[in-house]
């Protein structure tokens, strides 16, 4: 067994400090405690921000970055990460709640996280490895023109003190960190902002215009769509496109964090977690979600956490602001939330990929998949297009590259002691596209009667490649000459033992 194939060790992935260290230090917990008072402090306006992306009352999003908070911190594969309510599931699922309402908005989250506990068990977090980083960085890139597009309808057709206020907003959070960062600064925004929009009785548009705060602990909900295929053919799509981006953007701030820590992190575990979140925050009346880059960069660089407890805390300390506070949350103008999403989009640009020194530097196919993730994924709406599109760009070139690596050398050999002989030495790794013109690199017709083509610097991949030795050989017994084929290594000759003959070779 190989050691990407074995079990991932207990020792390998043991994570210090622990919980139970963490709660045996005063100093240590106290940590863990203030990291989560933080992370929920900052959650409140994302979360009844990335309700309104979603289209739903802004309690959706504050119950959904509850319970998955609180779920995460017993289920997780990564200790500090932050799971909620996020502005990625919410762009992909915000047409069900638009066009078919909130049941079939909710059962959409249940059967998203239905599909990530069996994309986790079907080994889903070992595909990560074979994302190209340019498509990983198109990923970013077009969450954030996404997320700042869904600004836009917030700044037409409203009052003009809107416009000062989100100009005000984006000051503080960019002037803030300067002064300090114990105090997260888009909290600071708001507060002021909400502050100046009371005090001077502003009439602009608020969250509590947008729907009803929840007044009490969340409640089972079941929801109310029939058990049919229609359902199913309804709901489908935008759960598989939910869970395939949820478990991207997870997985992916997982990895973010081990490198941060310098620890190893279960992602099989992590991947199995957010599909349980995501079940329960659906049966709970939330939106779903998965994990935060920002919130967890809060946590975890910012205030330091390395534990469960912090994770824990951040969802119990959200849920009693809002229940406790929802009167002052409600009178919050939404001109600070634009302000906050709008920091949010342009943090998570990334902005050195588009750097004429960058662009310089990397390889045309490399900045060809990351436009290409980009302009699909804002395009079609859907991270999970973009994503797949992008993949599917990053492969086409990669094989198209590497075609060409693939030589073939002629020597004919001619003594008085012996027959000539025409040797063909083939150097670089034969597939479906190296292999597809090889047979035109042959002199079938000037060699003499014997031929040795030599495999010792080669590989055969597929069955397109034993297809085109075929050929070759098929092309030579019609001229009546021989021809050997030596060199192959083990598995060459496994593979080419096993299709030879029955693969159909060009004519």
């Amino acid at each position: 067994m190989t050691a990407v194939d074995a079990p991932e060790s207990a020792s390998r992935h043991r994570i210090e400090p622990t919980v139970w260290q963490a709660l045996q230090s005063p100093r240590l917990l106290t940590r863990e405690v203030l990291a989560g008072l933080v992370v929920a402090i900052a959650l409140i306006p994302e979360a009844i921000a990335f309700s309104i992306i979603a289209g739903v009352d802004p309690r959706y999003g504050l119950f959904a970055s509850f319970i998955m908070a609180v779920t995460i911190a017993f289920l997780g594969g990564r200790p500090a990460m932050i799971t909620a309510a996020t502005g990625a599931v919410a762009l992909v699922i915000a047409p069900v709640a638009r066009e078919y309402g909130i049941d079939y908005f909710l059962a959409t989250v249940i059967l998203g996280g239905l599909i990530q506990l069996v994309l986790a068990t079907l080994g889903v977090a070992k595909l990560m490895r074979f994302l190209p980083r340019s498509v990983m960085v198109g990923f970013v890139n077009a969450l954030a023109i996404l997320i700042f597009i869904s600004q836009v309808p917030h700044l037409v057709g409203v009052p003009w003190l809107v416009y000062p206020l989100v100009a005000a907003g984006l000051l503080i959070m960019y002037a803030m960190p300067r002064l300090t960062k114990v105090v997260p600064a888009p909290l600071v925004a708001i507060v002021l902002l909400t502050g100046a929009a009371v005090v001077f009785a502003l009439n602009v548009p608020t969250v509590g215009d947008e729907g009803a705060l929840p007044r009490s602990l969340p409640e089972l909900f079941v929801p109310n769509v029939p058990l049919t295929w229609e359902t199913l053919g309804i709901i489908g799509p935008f759960a598989v496109a939910m869970a395939i981006v949820g478990l991207l953007e997870s997985l992916m701030t997982a990895k973010l964090v081990d490198e941060i820590t310098d620890t190893h992190s279960r992602k099989t575990r992590e991947a199995l977690g957010q599909g349980a979140a995501n079940i329960l925050s659906g049966l709970f009346g939330g939106m779903g979600g998965c994990a935060m880059i920002g919130q967890t960069m809060i946590n975890v660089k910012a205030s330091g956490a390395r534990t469960r407890i912090s994770t824990f805390l951040a969802g119990v300390f959200l849920l009693v602001l809002v229940v406790v506070l929802g009167d002052v949350v409600a009178i919050i103008p939404m001109a600070a939330l634009v302000a906050v999403m709008i920091v949010v989009s342009v943090a998570t640009f990334d902005w050195h990929s588009i750097r004429p020194s960058t662009l310089r530097r990397m390889p045309k196919s490399e900045t060809v998949v990351m436009v290409v993730t980009v302009v699909v994924t804002v395009w079609t709406h859907n991270l999970a297009i973009g994503v797949g599109v992008g993949v599917v760009t990053a492969m086409l070139l990669f094989a198209r590259r590497v075609a060409h690596f693939t030589t073939v050398t002629r020597v004919v050999t001619a003594t008085d002691a012996a027959e000539p002989t025409a040797r063909y030495t083939v150097d670089g790794a034969l597939f479906f596209a190296s292999s597809n013109d090889l047979t035109t690199q042959f002199a079938y017709t000037r060699d003499p009667d014997r031929v040795i083509v030599d495999l010792s610097r080669s590989h055969v991949w597929d069955a397109s490649s034993v297809a085109a030795l075929d050929a070759i050989q098929t092309k030579y017994d019609r001229l009546g000459k021989t021809v050997t084929f030596e060199g192959m290594n083990d598995a060459t000759t496994r593979l080419h033992g096993r299709l030879s003959g029955g693969v159909d070779a060009a004519h």
